[in-house]
């Protein structure tokens, strides 16, 4: 009762590649769209910066608990009703957003666009590179790491942008993203399926996220990497603007868009440069580079430095971007096909817990010590973190090339 993953013939064409990329950029857009407008909400319903992070944690739990529960769905219904139910999810969270009235359906929005998030990262990432045509197989997994990153930058990007200089800046941004929305719910509808089994489809049970055996060991540093890079991005997409107003008088929301913005190009960049790079050595050359990042940014802080922030923002950036390409892509290459979905989705849930709990402590830091000190605590614990996990990688060696002499 086996199922096969991928075209037999390996003669799809490029278009629905593409259409799928687009779609798991549309749908990431929507989870950070509220980064830089968060004061604003602050000062229409009235909360702390604790209350921020929560709001944010809310979402990271949310993509949690749907790769935990439904983690390897898809390999059993198939990546297009998978896919449909995440582009759902996303469309009900901008509805939520559209007509948010308090906290009730700020935290119902924030709770379903984690669930667009949880049932894409895996889901997405996997079918991208499955239809991929034959001679770009071997770019798939930039394209789609590619496709996650700058669909989280656009969101701030865009909701900056509109709530600057166009009117109704806390429905605009929701309006625009429904109708990309629509438009990726049509290409979905289209794409072919990529799962397809031989016998009768196995029952459909919820299965929490594991580890083939045989991808264990390629799993755990780099899960360990993207823990550490995602972290930052934690940072970035729920007090960042908050920083930038209280730490660095920019309160204009499109700057902060683009700040937040750069960090998830950056990021892509670093992916691009992944194929320059020895496999055995992105990984650790990716924390490093990571810990470069957070010491501008942390400088910046304590300077008071836009221009710093920015450097730091765009270094952390290309680091996490390197080490996240490379741990993903040798965790789906290790993965069996039949469980490469749940495989994915265990490596995102890694992920997404280094995005949501040091995030809440950096809210909980920030009554006591206030932003900028609470910046500083959390900049030096991810040095600390991703720094430890880089001279591991050195030490140990890599899965596939152990370290000389061992």
């Amino acid at each position: 009762m086996g199922n096969d993953q991928r075209d037999p013939a390996g003669s799809l064409s490029s278009w629905p590649y593409a259409a799928a990329a687009y779609v798991f950029a549309v749908v990431m857009v929507g989870t950070t769209l509220p980064t830089p407008l968060y004061g604003l909400y602050q000062e229409e319903i009235g909360f702390s910066s604790l209350m921020i992070t929560v709001i944010f944690a809310v979402y990271a739990a949310g993509v949690i608990a749907v790769l935990v529960v439904a983690g390897g769905v898809s390999d059993v219904l198939g990546r297009r009703p998978v896919l449909l139910a995440g582009l759902g999810c996303a469309a009900a969270s901008a509805l939520c957003f559209v007509f948010e009235g308090g906290l009730p359906l700020l935290f119902a929005g924030r709770v379903l666009s984690g669930f667009s998030a949880g049932l894409f990262t895996g889901t997405a990432t996997v079918a991208v590179m499955e239809l991929a045509p034959r001679h770009r197989r071997g770019r798939a997994s930039f394209a789609a790491t590619a496709a996650n990153m700058l669909g989280l930058g656009c969101g701030p990007l865009l909701a900056g942008l509109l709530a600057e200089y166009a009117p109704s800046p806390l429905r605009l941004p929701y309006l625009v993203h429904l109708g990309l929305v629509v438009v990726a719910c049509g290409l979905t509808l289209v794409l072919p399926e990529t799962v397809r089994h031989s016998g009768p489809r196995p029952p459909l049970r919820p299965r929490t996220p594991s580890v083939p055996g045989e991808a264990r060991a390629v799993f755990v540093p780099a899960a360990l990497a993207a823990f550490a890079g995602f972290a930052m991005f934690g940072l970035f997409t729920s007090v960042a603007p908050s920083f930038m107003a209280e730490a660095l008088g920019v309160h204009n929301l499109a700057v902060s868009g683009l700040v937040v913005f750069l960090t998830f190009a950056a990021s892509t960049v670093g992916q691009a440069s992944l194929g320059g790079v020895p496999a055995e050595r992105a990984l650790p050359l990716g924390c490093f580079v990571l810990v470069a990042g957070l010491a501008g940014i942390g400088g910046s802080l304590l300077l008071s430095s836009l221009a710093l922030l920015v450097a730091g923002a765009v270094v952390a950036g290309m680091g996490q971007g390197l080490l996240f390409r490379a741990g993903l892509s040798a965790v789906s290459a290790r993965a069996p096909a039949d469980r490469r979905g749940e495989t994915t989705s265990a490596f995102f849930v890694v992920a997404y817990l280094g995005i949501s709990l040091p995030v809440v402590g950096v809210g909980a830091l920030s009554l006591a010590l206030g932003l900028r000190d609470a910046g500083l605590v959390f900049s030096a614990c991810a040095m600390v973190l991703a720094g430890s996990i880089g001279a591991w990688l050195l030490l140990r060696g890599t899965p596939d090339r152990p370290r000389p002499g061992a």
